[in-house]
């Protein structure tokens, strides 16, 4: 059955890009190339409705999978330790971001941070990144140690470089072209989930046991 639940992360993958694609046409005034993804979800935005309809499988499938896929590795004892923390990180990461944006969605999308809610909206966002990081580097190396797993190292750091570019590319690029470097990081973690799930309904195989310890 823990097989089975990996097919959730692909599931959530295929929510999130409809919910980012097609939410736009519920907010006749969103730029995609200068707006951020967490425009669309605003309190205020009138396109929430529409997101939440098309995000609810993202939403529980993407914590499932990630659940999931730590337990497996747990229970099997797959690879080494730094491999099995690097999937406990992502697990907490998936947690934090469905339960922390669940909480404080953002209030009015394209505004200043003022209130609360907006503070701990950027708070839970940070917290986020910083769970990520620390899940792909460690998978990274991880894979650099151990060559069974060395294929979703490979995964781990193309999710890394597209959060890199995000991060960096929101920073350098010209206020217009925000939404679309903005992309990367949000679909890098979505990504990864997805690919994960593939490795979890595979069964991790050939990718060492008990063994390993």
């Amino acid at each position: 059955m823990i097989h089975w639940l990996g097919l959730t992360g692909v599931v959530a993958l295929l929510s999130y890009t409809a919910a980012v694609v097609f939410s736009p046409l519920g907010y006749p005034d969103y730029n995609w190339m200068a707006q951020a993804v967490s425009d669309l979800s605003a309190e205020a935005a009138p396109s929430r409705q529409l997101w939440n309809r098309l995000s609810a499988p993202y939403n529980t499938c993407s914590v499932v999978c990630a659940t999931s896929g730590a337990l497996f590795v747990a229970q099997e004892r797959v690879s080494s330790r730094l491999f099995r923390v690097g999937l406990y990180l992502f697990m907490a990461m998936n947690w934090v971001s469905a339960v922390g944006y669940g909480m404080f969605p953002l209030a009015d999308g394209g505004k200043d941070i003022a209130s609360f809610q907006e503070v701990m909206h950027i708070a839970v966002t940070a917290a986020v990144v910083l769970l990520s990081i620390a899940s792909l580097i460690g998978l990274i190396v991880a894979g650099c140690r151990d060559r069974r797993v060395r294929g979703i190292a490979v995964w781990a750091a193309v999710a890394f470089a597209m959060m890199l570019v995000g991060s960096i590319g929101t920073g350098v690029m010209p206020p217009k072209y925000f939404g679309i470097v903005e992309r990367f990081s949000v679909f890098a973690a979505v990504g990864f989930n997805a690919v994960l799930g593939c490795y979890l309904f595979n069964g991790f195989k050939g990718m060492g046991g008990a063994e390993l310890g």
